[in-house]
């Protein structure tokens, strides 16, 4: 396969010059904050300093979801709060002018509808449309690198987790499964006629196998040319690392490029309980450390068969990223590779986005939108991320606090 991969877009198409840019710290605030105004930082400021603190998160949590049952006029609150840190919008539309801010910084946009916990065949085809229009922006500029979806968000988790424990199927279910492909396949042919890369989301290890089928399906159909299509590796499972050698072997052997999008993962807790329950073998790392040599053992395999994978580090690690930055300086691969991205959530570690992309790395945004009461599961599962992440709430409060001090600083 060729060195340079032919057709695919870069983010950054009016980016200063590799010589004009600063050095890499993520430790650089005047950066990493640079477009936020001075009342945005503090709303910014108050909305970790709160989120910082466990048990109000666990109690916040426990009222708004009361509050939406209940029907009561707590979305102004929301929206104007975690809604606004973590969302785009509530559709394509509301968020341009996101789209337009990460864009200014040299951040790239990935479209995330975030619409979780709904299967009815509906709403799977009324996802799948949604899907279909994130595709249709992206091709339509640079500004967008990504389209993403989850495979539940088309899929029944049963149907999922049936086929991956050899269920024989009836009339229905096959059927059911044969509009799961054919959706997939939608998804997928109309990234390939646009242009545009489209990730896979992991999952629950017990659906992931089917996942990674389909995946895998689609990336024989679709990344002869240049790589389209991406399946996601979770480190934190113990044989992610000999599955990526080994669909990285299968890729070679067909033809085609292998598009990685590595994470460490985000469903630890429900993996350890399940596999606790059921008595089997815990799928997830025995240690933390475990997790992270994995990963970056993952990141050096990439890179050095960059002619065969593309990769995204999905990661709001600094080590991981720097591990990154620093072996690509080793292997002389410049920072706007198209075959390698960066990625965070929006919201969170801006101190990485946008200190890599001021280096000349790519770099994307994942940015969720829906309606503000389809996307709470998500933000329920994000404000409770950011207390399972060790110090991640902790982390962003204090880069917040050295901004705003630096700012005092700079006028006295």
């Amino acid at each position: 396969m060729p060195e340079t991969v032919q057709g695919l877009k870069d983010i950054k198409p009016d980016s200063a010059s590799t010589s004009d840019l600063r050095p890499l710290s993520f430790e650089d605030t005047s950066i990493a904050f640079s477009s936020q105004s001075d009342f945005k930082l503090r709303k910014t400021y108050w909305l970790f300093a709160l989120m910082n603190k466990g048990w109000l998160v666990n109690l916040g949590t426990f009222f708004i979801k009361i509050a939406l049952r209940l029907r009561l006029p707590i979305k102004f609150l929301i929206k104007n709060t975690i809604f606004e840190q973590f969302c785009g919008g509530e559709s394509i539309q509301d968020s341009e002018k996101t789209i337009r801010h990460l864009h200014d910084v040299h951040v790239g946009t990935i479209l995330d509808y975030s619409i979780e916990g709904e299967e009815t065949e509906k709403s799977f085809d009324e996802t799948t449309l949604e899907i279909l229009r994130t595709i249709e922006r992206a091709s339509e500029s640079s500004d967008i690198p990504f389209s993403v979806f989850k495979v539940t968000g088309v899929a029944s988790t049963e149907l999922l987790e049936a086929i991956q424990i050899g269920d024989s199927l009836n009339k229905e279910q096959k059927a059911e499964f044969d509009r799961v492909m054919k959706r997939v396949d939608t998804l997928c042919r109309r990234a390939h006629d646009r242009n545009v890369r489209i990730f896979i989301d992991a999952e629950e290890s017990w659906i992931q196998d089917t996942i990674d089928t389909l995946a895998y399906e689609m990336m024989n159909r679709y990344n002869h040319e240049r790589p389209i299509v991406y399946n996601t590796y979770q480190m934190y499972r113990w044989e992610s690392l000999a599955h990526l050698r080994r669909d990285t072997a299968e890729a070679q052997a067909k033809g085609y490029y292998l598009g990685v999008k590595l994470v460490r993962g985000a469903y630890l807790e429900k993996e350890r309980l399940r596999a606790h329950e059921e008595e089997y073998q815990d799928p997830i790392q025995a240690t933390k450390e475990d997790t992270d040599i994995a990963f970056n053992e993952a990141i050096e395999f990439c890179l050095q068969n960059r002619d065969t994978i593309s990769i995204c580090l999905g990661t709001h690690n600094e080590e991981s990223c720097l591990y990154c930055v620093e072996l690509m300086k080793q292997l002389g691969i410049a920072p706007g590779d198209l075959h390698i991205y960066f990625a965070q959530l929006l919201g969170m570690s801006d101190n990485i986005s946008y200190n890599l992309a001021n280096a000349g790395y790519n770099v994307a945004k994942y940015v969720p939108y829906g309606p503000v009461e389809a996307v709470m599961p998500y933000l329920f599962r994000r404000a409770d991320e950011n207390k399972s992440i060790a110090g991640q709430s902790s982390r962003e409060f204090t880069l917040v606090s050295n901004e705003l001090k630096r700012r005092k600083g700079c006028r006295q």
